[in-house]
């Protein structure tokens, strides 16, 4: 239960003089930092403030239930209201933008006292459940959320934690710290390739989910190298500077492919990143390492998914690719299958910290600062930054299915890209000869048991 939030002196007080220096009467955002079920201390690294929707409207305003006269004369106040769905999908954008270590772990809202009082306790927690909804907590066993109320009109600062299950919010204490300057940071590469038996007639996404879904057991139950030193649970973080972690994975038999259509290759490798706070174990900061690597993997299926789907850019090449890997017909692959995997680069953040974006093979790092600019606020000239690529330019490969089907087509060599199935005539070529060859055999054997028979028969009257 969080008791105390603890922000981050310099971010915080730098957003305080933005907002002031705002001249609109509301505003909302989110607040990057991260939540514990170990600790009672919430920390919050950054507020992120959300954009204007397409249509240039504000995120939050002030909803006028009266005329402004009768207002005035009644003394009531104008209450908040929200884009729900607007900041639901900015948190969305957010936390696939975040490393592991970071999440959104709530709002922050810009309004006088008196707006602030005039909204509904339940408005307010129905915008912290659609932010959660989009920016789950995985494994942090948390059901909290942080409210933080910036109020000009008297200037204060107010945080509520809402308990998710009850909708209820309560108040909590406030204070500064030095977080991001203390932060150390985790980072690995991890290879993968997992081996999945598959039913016939399953789409793209439940095949790679269920790919994604097996890999997250490997990946917790891998043990950690820190730098080399075999991870306890009792280690002491005592070093500093930037920790490799390698995770090593126990060696596991194929799994079994009777009565299913073939087996899944799923293969490929993930740059992972995590940060560790003030005051936190190093357990936390392999668990979250071990976290940013499957969200990673989920971000980039998320991403092949939404570009699959947007019917305004179906002649770009990039979303070409993106639909022929989700029309995939698994068990009719006659040969290994890749599909391009969005890439994944690091592009500097907040007092030597990173965030990350995917780039398809299409794009450039000025589209990644673009979409860095717009969802974090992000203000910065290429010029000054140093953008990181951690992995080449990757792909994704499946297997061939007909490899373990008994009397199946042999496996046609592989080449890098993206594979044409030929599941058509060529196929029907090969089965068509090899349904020849056994004829034939069948033919030869016959006529040789007649000769041996003639030969016996002729023998046998001779006597």
């Amino acid at each position: 239960m969080v008791k105390t939030v603890v922000g981050d002196e310099a971010q915080v007080k730098a957003s305080e003089e933005t907002l002031s220096a705002s001249t609109s009467p509301a505003q909302v955002g989110l607040v990057v930092g991260k939540l514990s079920a170990s600790s009672d201390r919430a920390l919050a690294y950054s507020l992120i403030p959300t954009p204007p929707t397409d249509s240039g409207a504000p995120a939050c305003s002030l909803l006028h239930a009266k005329p402004a006269a009768k207002a005035a004369s009644s003394g009531a106040s104008s209450s908040l209201d929200f884009d729900v769905d607007w900041l639901a999908e900015h948190a969305r954008q957010v936390s696939r933008m975040l490393l592991g270590g970071m999440t959104v772990i709530g709002i922050y809202i810009w309004a006088s006292e008196a707006s602030f009082k005039a909204t509904s306790p339940a408005v307010l927690s129905q915008v912290l459940r659609a932010v959660s909804q989009v920016a789950p907590l995985y494994g942090t066993g948390v059901d909290e959320r942080l409210l933080i109320h910036i109020s000009y009109s008297p200037r204060r600062w107010a945080c509520r934690i809402c308990d998710m299950s009850s909708g209820r919010l309560r108040p909590c204490d406030f204070k500064y710290s030095k977080l991001l300057a203390s932060l150390q940071t985790f980072r690995c590469t991890y290879n993968f390739e997992i081996r999945l038996p598959v039913v016939q007639a399953e789409p793209f996404k439940k095949v790679i989910s269920k790919a994604i879904s097996h890999l997250t057991k490997q990946v917790q139950n891998a043990k950690a190298l820190i730098d080399g030193v075999l991870f306890l649970d009792d280690m002491d973080n005592t070093l500093e500077g930037p920790h490799n972690v390698e995770f090593l994975v126990p060696f596991k038999n194929n799994l079994p492919a009777e009565g299913v259509a073939g087996l899944l290759l799923f293969a490929g490798s993930v740059s992972a990143l995590a940060y560790l706070g003030p005051k936190e174990s190093i357990a936390e900061v392999i668990s979250d390492l071990k976290l940013d690597i499957i969200t990673s993997l989920r971000s980039r299926l998320d991403i092949i998914l939404d570009e699959a789907d947007d019917d305004s850019t179906t002649n770009n090449l990039e979303n070409s690719l993106s639909q022929k890997a989700t029309q995939v017909v698994f068990h009719e692959l006659r040969a290994p299958y890749s599909f391009p995997f969005p890439r994944r680069i690091l592009i500097p953040w907040l007092a030597g910290s990173y965030i990350c974006d995917y780039l398809q093979q299409s794009e450039t790092m000025e589209d990644a600062m673009e979409r860095c600019k717009e969802v974090m606020s992000l203000e910065a000239d290429m010029g000054n930054y140093s953008i990181v690529e951690p992995e080449s330019a990757s792909a994704a490969t499946l297997g061939s299915f007909w490899d373990v089907v008994p009397g199946a087509l042999s496996k046609a060599p592989s080449e890098p890209g993206l594979k044409e199935m030929n599941s058509g005539q060529n196929g029907s070529r090969k089965t068509h000869g090899s349904s020849f060859s056994i004829l034939m055999a069948f033919v030869v054997l016959l006529i040789a048991v007649l000769v041996g028979c003639i030969f016996t028969l002729s023998a046998t009257l001779k006597t």
